[in-house]
């Protein structure tokens, strides 16, 4: 063993944690300057291993840590020893050992192999590796060299001591003596306990006698007093045992009163329950009642105004209908008068036309015939107004030519007027093409606003429908809301009765749980036990709660990996505490449950996921249901099972019994049935409201759809509607400019006539003129020509008779074609029109006849709808009004019941109270006669020791010949009332003490001789040990000394009391038979030239000389009691060069068996050693430590030598 590895951190001069390099098993030497804190690594190592620093103050520990010149102040300080322990001199088991001891100022601590250990534990492993207390020279600090040098003859002799462990010698002598002193001065005691016992003793002897008589009176006394004891003992157990009769009946009573009481608790939660629930169907009654009557007079409101819609839509309808069947009929008399007239002026027309023909033509005939005589009277006037021929031609030739201008210009008329006639014609057709064309666009959209509004009808009927599904959906929610409110509120209720049945941290943790589990998707975590059972039967409702007790809040996981996750968040979170219930550490035992009847497993009465079996068996598994404490105890002790009566009395298999009351109105079981029940329920209803909620939203969504749709359609029909009154509007203006043009035609066509006419008048006037050029001027006409103009004259007359007839025909006719055109016109076709007009009006408000019509149609089945619907809401009305009758009457009833069953319990709750005060009179009575029964057994006891005669020498008597005869012997005792009662008790009392004070002074006695003999043994073996190491020093220190200074002696001599004055050159085996007290110190003669000089003594040698005797002094000591290991710390400061070789020397052979640390500034101790090591110092007083090569050390100590 050795030491492998130092750490040092914040002790003394190393400041930062210095790790010091494997150390060699062998020889290690360390250098450094002077205050570089080589002292500092030695005592570091002494820090934890010697009792240099056993105990240190507050002031001394902070003296031990750091203190530079930096602002960081050191709070802790450690060394760390790492010990080779291959060799298991370390009775650890451990390749290697680890040590530390660390410092602060308030603590000073131990570990061993990174655990806390004490000093004493430390202290004890170091004394079994070898660290010996009595040996501390394995550690040999700076100083301890020359102290030894110095030291007197003496103090040698205390250090041999402690080499030899007489210490404990010496602590055992000194325990024995002190032991002894205590024995002699108990004996003084008993010697004077003694004498007074005796003289008491003599005194005694004397009362015995007096003492005999009053014995025998007082034997009569007693015998009197057992008697009548005895027959009041007698009385009193005759009163117990009737009393105890009443009681057992009275509790059986009790009993059965109690488990009545019971049973109307559970009748009363179970009436209050479902009267709480009858309450909340009558107010939910009374809300929809309210609701329904609210609706019920909306929807008679709403009935009332629909049906006076209804009517109004009616008389608006009959009234629209009657005027359109008026303009009807008159449309069609004017159409049918229309046609009339047509018909009548198509038959006109032709004869018209042909009278305006014949009275056309008659007119030219007429002009020509008048032209011709015109020209003829002209031809007559001429030749009276012209003298020549010439003159004559000449004003013939210039009207010529005036009327071939005129006729031309005439003719290009014709023409125009022609040309324009027939653009006339077709613009006229283009305009009948024209209104042909809008009438038909008209009589379409008036189809698209009929089928419009037949869409928008059919999309109202489904609003409608929508409409009323989505009231009855809001009904149903606002039903549905008012069940998850309530279930809301029993769960919040229930919740907080079972919190109030667990601690506040359980309770936060269980609800954490939950949350965890869904938020990390832990499919392992099933949730606490509570929620993983049903009880078959409510019959073992309290067996299984009083057996599962905190149990039932115990959170059943898959593993304990799943239990550590949520531990985890849990902690991070702080959220409560909770119990894992680990499905795969579970390992409950199956213990054999008994076959019969009598003894139910609890298992049985449970029904759970049997994944889930191993966590009810832990809980259940050993547990049976039995009829009573009786049959269980009596199966606890068959079986070693655990039982449980249906009341909740347990017997444990351990022996505890554990029972008493038990609130049934606080139960667990049904508690936790409460929140399962009602978290069922609020999640039914909460799903269904959901649903409910989702489908009033669809249904929002296809009434709003519709509506779009309907308002879609209605612009549509709008539009259609503004685009026919443009299209009539435009009709109209084309129908007038039709009229126009028919009236522009026949204008023009007059024009025509006349210019025709007028053309061929002219022609005659051309005729007659180009004629005249040919004939001479003559001064009148010729026979020829007045007879032409007679002729002419007449036909003139003729014609014009012929015309004017033709004219009169024509005028009547066209008269009578103008009041049919004007009839028709003005009159007809106008009216037509405005009937149509009005009709359009009536038909174009398609929208609203129709709209009329179908809001009829719609209000009709509105009005329907709305009496099946008070009629269902009357019915529904009807039947809550009885629902809520058969619920009050319901509640009526529960509340008899209750009051009924309460005052049950009241009666009984004074009957109990009564039983109590019963049961405290019982008690009492009870306790006063178990008291007189206890004072009676008391004084019989104190009776003493009764003569056989008591128990039958006075059964029979009578009870006052009994109290006579005990007061006559009290009479008799009176005399006796300074005796000394006690004087036989004394007597023997005081025999005993003597006896056992005797026999323990013989065993003082023996036990002083016995110490005796031990301090005589162990200042004989002290003697001994002394000698012994003295002898095995001395032998060691010459051969140390030998090898030190091979031409030199050197030997120990012990100095005794009888030769202290002489100087005795005997062998230290010549001192066998001399005392540890005759001892009185230690002595050195050496000769270090010579072996066979009587030598010097330790005063005469030189300083050197004095260091290498007291260095071979340790050698030889250490070779006594060789440790692991040797720290030496500049042992050699004071020696010479050839005794520094020999010390080196030595060490380097000793270094083959133990592990050696020095200092030095010496270069003989590098020559021999193994690893070298270097201590710096830096300016702010921080020292550390590095492995150096042996060169390196050289130098260093090369130097030193020069700096000195």
């Amino acid at each position: 063993m050795h030491i492998k590895t130092l750490t040092i951190s914040g002790f003394k001069s190393y400041k930062e944690a210095v790790a010091i390099d494997t150390f060699s098993p062998k020889h290690n030497v360390v250098v450094g300057r002077n205050g570089s804190g080589k002292s500092n690594f030695f005592a570091a190592i002494r820090f934890v291993l010697s009792d240099a620093y056993a105990s240190v103050t507050a002031e001394e520990r902070t003296s031990l840590m750091h203190e530079g010149l930096s602002s960081h102040t050191t709070l802790a300080a450690f060394v760390e020893i790492v010990f080779d322990n291959t060799d298991n001199r370390f009775p650890t088991g451990n390749p290697e050992v680890v040590l530390r001891r660390t410092i602060g100022s308030k603590k000073d601590e131990y570990t061993l192999d990174k655990k806390s250990a004490t000093k004493a534990d430390i202290m004890n492993l170091l004394e079994s590796a070898g660290f010996s207390k009595s040996n501390p020279y394995y550690i040999v600090p700076q100083g301890r060299i020359t102290t030894l040098t110095n030291a007197k003859d003496h103090e040698r002799l205390a250090l041999l001591k402690e080499v030899a462990g007489t210490k404990v010698y010496e602590q055992r002598r000194a325990e024995s003596l002190r032991i002894m002193a205590e024995t002699d001065a108990k004996r003084g005691k008993i010697s004077e306990l003694l004498d007074y016992i005796e003289s008491r003793l003599t005194e005694l002897e004397e009362e015995k006698e007096e003492l005999k008589e009053f014995q025998d009176k007082d034997k009569e006394r007693r015998c009197l007093e057992y008697a009548l004891y005895q027959r009041e003992l007698e009385e009193v157990g005759e009163a117990l045992a009737q009393i105890e009769n009443e009681r057992r009946k009275e509790v059986h009573d009790a009993n059965g009163r109690r488990e009545m009481f019971n049973e109307r608790e559970i009748e009363i939660q179970d009436i209050e329950r479902q009267s709480s629930e009858v309450k909340h169907s009558l107010q939910s009654l009374a809300a929809q009642r309210h609701d329904a009557q609210s609706e019920l007079t909306e929807l008679t409101r709403r009935q009332a105004e629909v049906t006076c819609v209804i009517e109004d839509l009616q008389a608006a309808g009959a009234r629209a209908g009657g005027r359109k069947e008026s303009l009807e009929t008159e449309s069609k008399q004017l159409s049918r008068q229309i046609k009339e007239k047509e018909r009548d002026l198509q038959m006109l027309m032709p004869e018209w036309e042909d009278s305006r023909n014949r009275e056309v033509t008659e007119k030219r005939r007429l002009d020509e015939a008048n032209a011709r005589i015109s020209a003829l009277h002209a031809k007559q006037g001429r030749a009276s107004k012209f003298k020549t021929k010439v003159e004559r031609d000449n004003y013939l030739a210039q009207q010529i030519t005036s009327m071939q201008a005129y006729e031309t210009s005439q003719k290009s008329a014709l023409q125009m007027s022609k040309t324009e006639l027939g653009a006339a014609r077709k613009s006229s057709g283009e305009v009948d093409a024209q209104i042909t064309e809008v009438k038909a666009k008209i009589d379409d959209g008036r189809q698209k606003v009929t089928e419009l509004a037949e869409d928008i009808r059919k999309l109202k009927e489904q609003h409608a429908d929508l409409s009323e599904q989505r009231k009855d959906k809001w009904r149903e929610d606002t039903k549905l809301e008012s069940l998850v409110a309530r279930a809301s509120d029993q769960l919040r209720n229930a919740e907080r009765d079972l919190a109030g049945m667990m601690d506040k941290d359980t309770g936060s943790g269980l609800r954490a749980i939950d949350r965890i589990a869904e938020r990390h998707n832990l499919t392992g975590v099933y949730g606490p036990l509570y929620r993983l059972f049903e009880i078959t039967d409510h019959k073992f409702n309290t067996a299984v709660e009083l057996t599962a007790g905190n149990s039932l809040f115990h959170v059943v996981v898959d593993s304990d990996e799943t239990a550590s996750k949520v531990l985890d968040v849990m902690m991070k979170e702080k959220n409560g505490r909770v119990t894992f219930m680990p499905l795969n550490r579970l390992k409950p035992k199956n213990q054999p449950m008994p076959n019969a009847q009598d003894a139910i497993p609890l298992m049985d009465k449970l029904r759970f996921d049997p994944e889930h079996e191993v966590a009810f068996r832990q809980v259940f598994g050993k547990t049976c249901v039995c009829q009573d404490l009786t049959i269980a105890a009596a199966y606890v002790k068959s079986h070693g099972i655990n039982t449980i009566t249906l009341d909740g009395d347990k017997v444990d298999r351990k022996g505890a019994l554990t029972g008493g009351f038990h609130d049934v109105r606080r139960s667990r079981i049904e508690a936790i049935k409460a929140v399962t029940t009602w978290r069922l329920k609020h999640e039914e209803d909460s799903k269904k409201s959901k649903d409910t909620k989702v489908e009033i939203a669809q249904l929002e969504q296809k009434i709003t759809q519709i509506s779009g749709q309907i308002a879609v359609l209605t612009g549509q029909q709008t539009q259609i509607r503004d685009s026919r009154e443009r299209l009539q509007a435009e009709g109209t203006t084309l129908t007038r400019e039709k009229e126009k043009l028919k009236e522009r035609i026949l204008k023009l066509e007059n024009d025509v006539d006349e210019l025709e006419t007028e053309l061929n008048g002219m022609g005659a006037k051309f005729d007659a003129l180009n004629s005249e050029l040919n004939t001479p001027l003559t001064a009148g006409l010729t026979a020829e020509e007045e007879g032409l103009v007679e002729d002419l004259g007449r036909d003139v007359e003729a014609l014009r008779k012929t015309w004017a007839e033709l004219t009169k025909n024509k005028s009547e006719l066209e008269s009578r074609k103008n009041i049919i055109e004007i009839e028709l016109n003005e009159k007809l076709y106008r009216r037509r029109d405005e009937v149509r007009s009005k009709l359009e009006a009536l038909q174009d408000a398609a929208g609203i006849e129709e709209s009329t019509a179908d809001d009829l149609d719609t209000h009709t089945r509105q009005l329907t709808a709305l009496n099946s619907s008070i009629h269902t809401l009357t019915k529904r009305t009807q039947d809550m009004e009885k629902e809520t009758e058969k619920l009050t009457t319901r509640s009526q009833d529960l509340q008899k019941s209750l009051d009924r069953i309460q005052a049950q319990q009241t009666e009984d709750s004074r009957n109990i109270s009564r039983q109590q005060k019963t049961t405290e009179r019982y008690l009492a009575k009870r306790q006063m006669l178990s008291n007189r029964k206890d004072e009676c057994n008391r004084n019989i006891r104190d009776l003493g020791v009764l003569p056989e005669e008591a128990f039958e020498k006075y059964t029979n008597e009578k009870l006052d010949r009994l109290v006579k005869k005990l007061h006559s012997v009290n009479e008799g005792l009176k005399k006796f009332a300074h005796v000394n009662k006690k004087a036989f008790e004394q007597y023997s009392n005081f025999t005993k003490q003597r006896d056992q004070l005797l026999e323990r002074r013989e065993e003082l006695d023996k036990s002083a001789e016995s110490i005796e003999e031990l301090v005589e043994v162990l200042d004989q073996r002290k003697d001994e040990a002394i000698e012994r190491t003295f002898k095995q020093v001395a032998m060691n220190f010459e051969e140390v000394f030998s090898k030190l200074v091979p031409a030199g002696r050197g030997r120990l001599i012990i100095q005794r009391r009888m030769d202290q004055d002489e100087e005795a050159d005997e062998e230290a085996e010549e001192t066998q038979q001399s005392t540890i007290d005759n001892y009185t110190g230690i002595s050195i003669k050496v000769s270090f030239n010579s072996k066979v000089d009587e030598g010097l003594r330790i005063q005469q040698l030189s300083g050197g000389q004095k260091s290498l005797v007291a260095l071979a002094t340790v050698f030889a000591i250490q070779k006594c009691d060789p440790a692991p290991f040797y720290l030496f710390d500049e042992i050699d400061a004071n020696l010479d060069a050839q005794y520094r070789t020999a010390v080196a020397s030595m060490i380097h052979e000793l270094a083959e068996s133990a592990q050696f640390i020095t200092t030095t500034f010496r270069p003989e101790m590098l020559v021999t050693a193994d690893k070298f090591y270097g201590v710096l110092f830096n300016n702010q007083k921080v020292s550390s430590i590095r492995s150096i090569k042996r060169e390196e050390a050289q130098e260093f100590v090369d130097q030193e030598a020069q700096a000195q």
